[in-house]
């Protein structure tokens, strides 16, 4: 019964693959199977006194009759079990973002986009059709991670792309610590109150040039430490010297809401660090998404854009990491609809994704999950 579940996922994980993947229709699957499946599941298990099979029976559902659907044809993509299938709601709201009243926050290192408007139309229109940097050799791309049940999105989505960027400039290619992001400061409550609840990539960004001279630890150094929720007390200046693994000088700040200029800084920079709204991810399995609300985004969660292609039977996509482990998705990955014209929506709670204490209610944020809505890389240094 599990063999087709199995196919389904390997299927799917290649993104240029000419045939449709086959959906895990689920039907018998049952929370014994899934446990014996997923036995770390249990470990995100943090509020007592719920009946996990009821959750678990209830999820079920809706993925068979959302499967049955994408069987017909009626759907793009398709929902399976991962570590999240039996939480709650609001545990599953734990690994996404928290609330504040907020305005954008403006970094003392961050830098425009250094391409002219013009120039960068031109090479938009005229950027390859399909870009995934996980192929790029020698490779720019840690093995995808797990963030547990701790809302520490933005500071894997931090890590990541000073991983991505580094190799790139060096060659050489490390994990980074995730707990020294996450330790950062948070003071003006940017996407959150920090630590696990929420920050953003561009505040650690400031932070490591101001505070660490730019520098960031392996991960073996501060190995993560904050899977369960708990947070720590911030790592001090000379203690995240000691061992830097790697550095910036600070990062780029892509334009609100401009699809251009995101195709060209994935098809000629590298990943970029962006923050979405991934409420409704949490059982999508394979295919390309289009689940988001379409007319009220909520900013909640950061990730790592990898790519964008064309998939002949699902038509575009972008091609994101996630940080919920491999069993989420495509091995860790989650393709989303790519629209040539962006539809766009208001976000109500900007709070919970990358705005500051004391700013707008209300935002415009555009592309599917409001992926346009707001990104960065960070600009290397390489001794």
């Amino acid at each position: 019964m599990m063999t087709g579940w199995t196919m389904a996922t390997a299927a799917s994980a290649t993104t240029t693959t000419m045939q449709r993947a086959e959906a895990p229709m689920l039907v018998g699957y049952s929370f014994e199977m899934y446990m014996a499946e997923h036995p770390m599941a249990a470990a995100h298990f943090v509020s007592e006194g719920v009946d996990r099979e009821a959750v678990f029976a209830k999820r079920m559902a809706v993925m068979v009759a959302h499967n049955a659907r994408y069987a017909a044809g009626e759907e793009t993509w398709f929902m399976g079990p991962n570590l999240h299938t039996a939480l709650t709601d609001a545990e599953r709201a734990m690994v996404r973002g928290h609330q504040a009243e907020l305005k954008q926050f403006a970094g003392k290192h961050a830098q425009e986009y250094p391409v002219e408007a013009e120039v960068v139309k031109a090479r938009a229109a005229a950027a390859p059709s399909h870009v995934d940097w996980r192929d790029h050799s020698p490779s720019i791309v840690t093995a995808v991670k797990n963030q547990g049940m701790c809302g520490s999105c933005w500071s894997f989505a931090t890590a990541e792309t000073l991983e991505s960027h580094y190799a790139l400039a060096t060659g050489k290619l490390q994990a980074l610590s995730e707990q020294q992001v996450l330790e950062t400061p948070n003071p003006q409550a940017c996407g959150g109150t920090g630590g696990c609840g929420g920050g953003i990539p561009q505040l650690a960004y400031d932070y490591m040039v101001d505070a660490w001279n730019g520098t960031l630890g392996a991960e073996w150094t501060y190995p993560y430490e904050s899977f369960f929720g708990k947070n720590f007390p911030p790592v001090s200046n000379s203690s995240a010297m000691k061992a830097p693994a790697a550095k910036l000088s600070g990062y780029v700040q892509l334009p609100l809401n401009d699809l251009d200029t995101l195709i060209d800084a994935i098809a000629n920079v590298g990943p970029v660090a962006i923050t979405v709204d991934a409420s409704n991810w949490h059982d999508y399995a394979g295919g390309v998404f289009t689940g988001c609300n379409k007319t009220d985004i909520h900013l909640d969660h950061d990730v790592q854009l990898m790519g964008y292609g064309d998939d002949p039977h699902l038509g575009p996509y972008w091609l994101i990491r996630n940080s919920w482990s491999p069993t989420f998705g495509e091995v860790g990955y989650i393709r989303i609809a790519r629209h040539s014209t962006p539809q766009c929506a208001k976000d109500t709670h900007p709070e919970d994704g990358f705005a500051c204490k004391g700013g707008k209610k209300t935002i415009t944020v555009c592309g599917e999950c409001g992926i346009l809505s707001d990104s960065c890389y960070p600009i290397p240094v390489v001794a």
